[in-house]
């Protein structure tokens, strides 16, 4: 888990309302991972394994607080190391409206995304999401539009 780590933070982010939400779940995500690990059984890669397990818990954890699609108000934390602070604080409201706007999105294109982002194969995400290859590929096609529809509204005042 510790190679996955990061991954399933920003995983764990995704589903989350902000970043002690996120913590809170990330916590749960790493006990139902360590609990799960007698149990696998090399049917699927150790990552899908992982990412399948975190993924029950995002599920789990939506249905548990009902989370609100999207709060404009809420204060993200993005850590970047480079030096300028004026291209620091562009790439963190850039990562904080991707954020935002991921979060906005539908539940199932939300996870599609997410997955995707983190560098998971069509085929990876469609055994994480219990989904055809084929339907991954159509929910990110959707996603990506309505993330560029989202993305350019902001950029545009709206």
């Amino acid at each position: 888990m510790e190679a996955e780590g990061a991954a399933l933070a920003r995983l764990a982010a995704s589903y989350a309302r902000g970043p002690g939400d996120g913590e809170d779940l990330f916590q749960d995500i790493a006990v139902a991972i360590w609990q799960a690990l007698p149990r696998f059984r090399g049917e699927c890669s150790e990552r899908t394994f992982l990412f399948r397990i975190a993924h029950n818990r995002g599920i789990a954890h939506v249905a548990r607080r009902r989370l609100p699609t999207i709060d404009p108000g809420e204060d993200v934390e993005l850590a970047d190391k480079r030096p300028d602070p004026e291209q620091k604080l562009s790439v963190e409201q850039q990562g904080r409206q991707l954020l935002e706007a991921i979060r906005g999105l539908p539940l199932g294109h939300r996870q599609v995304v997410t997955l995707a982002l983190e560098g998971m194969s069509y085929g990876e995400i469609g055994d994480v999401l219990g989904i055809a290859e084929s339907n991954v590929g159509a929910r990110l096609t959707r996603a990506r539009q309505m993330l560029r529809v989202r993305l350019q509204g902001r950029s545009h005042g709206t």
